[in-house]
């Protein structure tokens, strides 16, 4: 098979979806690798590692030609609305796509008639996400260091500290959503010396946590969350998740007037649309803005300033089912957790979180 491993273009994203290890045993069982150049450059892999493990760089001028000839095109992030243009119905796109909050991607995918397969919707049997997971834990963990950072005065911050000093008391990190990343989060914050509060609207999520022994305290969210809650929270983080859909709008202008002045709140949902009414996408560049008092970090691709650790987590995670794809192909997709991985093919929907966050007709793979 002709596989293609592109660069990434997003705001300082410095990720790539293959490391030269990898491309060596596809190369060994005799496909074709091309491999954008400085695709690895962010995590300090050259053009010439890539070429000694069997690839052919084709440089950057000439990407149109790379992502049209490649049956099987492996990144990291969702592909721009010009590199969907250069798609086409005889092509395998395997990346993270988080669809349901941009439709006009969306559309492009469709028209193009590309299969279309993310990462964050493969799933197991028992419902567990091994490629979303990967990426969950890193951004669940980097959101408490952010919104320590941001808490400091040279940003702009409230000036608190997370742990206790002296008789002071630490700060308050609340945290939305008991899931991978929200666990993880909470993990970090209560490491840093924080008062923890942990939400979630399941039981069963919330003693997972609580059979970890972690220092936080735990709260069954069985109604809306009473913006009182938040009045003595410093940092607030957003971790809540529907695998392929919209985030629920869990944070209104009250929440977010009831906390403190000079508050941070990291919204890790923000790749699904954000969990806020408040919430819009920044970038790398500029991380955070303010509304209602409190300072907002909603980046969407928070793994990608942790490169290093990212790729090499997430290659391993993908590894064996880019060797399928590989492999098989489209007859790859006979098994369940690529089906469920299925977004887009021949021009229809096959996401039903996707389908009906934009009002799309869904159809399944056993139509």
């Amino acid at each position: 098979m002709r596989i293609a491993l592109v660069k990434e273009n997003k705001n300082h994203e410095y990720r790539v979806a293959l490391l030269p290890e990898q491309v060596a045993l596809l190369h060994q069982a005799g496909h074709l690798i091309e491999v954008e150049s400085a695709a690895g450059q962010g995590i300090g892999i050259s053009d010439q590692e890539y070429e000694q493990a069997g690839a052919s760089i084709v440089p950057s001028h000439e990407r149109h030609r790379l992502w049209q000839q490649a049956e099987l095109i492996l990144k990291v992030k969702e592909p721009s609305l010009e590199e969907a243009s250069w798609l086409h119905g005889e092509q395998i796109l395997f990346t993270y796509l988080h669809l349901a909050p941009l439709p006009e991607l969306t559309q492009a995918l469709l028209s193009s008639g590309v299969t279309a397969l993310a990462y964050e919707t493969l799933s197991t049997d028992d419902g567990y996400l091994p490629l979303l997971a990967p990426m969950s834990i890193i951004a669940g963990r980097l959101a408490a260091q952010v919104g320590a950072q941001y808490l400091q005065s040279q940003y702009g911050g409230s000036g608190q500290l997370l742990a206790s000093v002296m008789d002071l008391p630490p700060a308050r990190v609340d945290v939305l959503g008991a899931g991978v990343v929200g666990s993880q989060a909470a993990l970090v914050a209560a490491g840093m010396g924080a008062e923890v509060h942990l939400w979630d609207i399941s039981q069963k999520a919330l003693d997972r946590v609580a059979s970890r022994g972690m220092n936080a305290k735990l709260h069954l969210l069985q109604c809306e969350l009473d913006p009182q809650s938040l009045s003595n929270t410093s940092l607030l983080i957003g971790a809540v998740l529907v695998p392929g859909g919209s985030a629920p709008k869990l944070i209104k202008p009250a929440h977010l007037e009831a906390m403190p002045a000079k508050s941070v709140f990291v919204d890790v949902a923000i790749d699904q649309g954000g969990c806020s009414t408040s919430s819009r996408v920044t970038s790398h560049d500029q991380p955070t803005y303010w509304q209602h008092g409190v300072q907002h970090y909603c980046v969407a691709n928070m793994p990608g300033i942790v490169a290093s650790t990212a790729s090499k987590a997430l290659s391993a995670a993908t590894f064996p089912y880019v060797q399928q794809l590989a492999e098989q192909g489209m007859a790859a997709l006979a098994q369940p957790e690529l089906q469920r991985a299925l977004n887009i093919h021949q021009g229809h929907c096959y996401q039903a979180e996707v389908a009906k966050a934009q009002g799309l007709a869904l159809k399944t793979w056993a139509d």
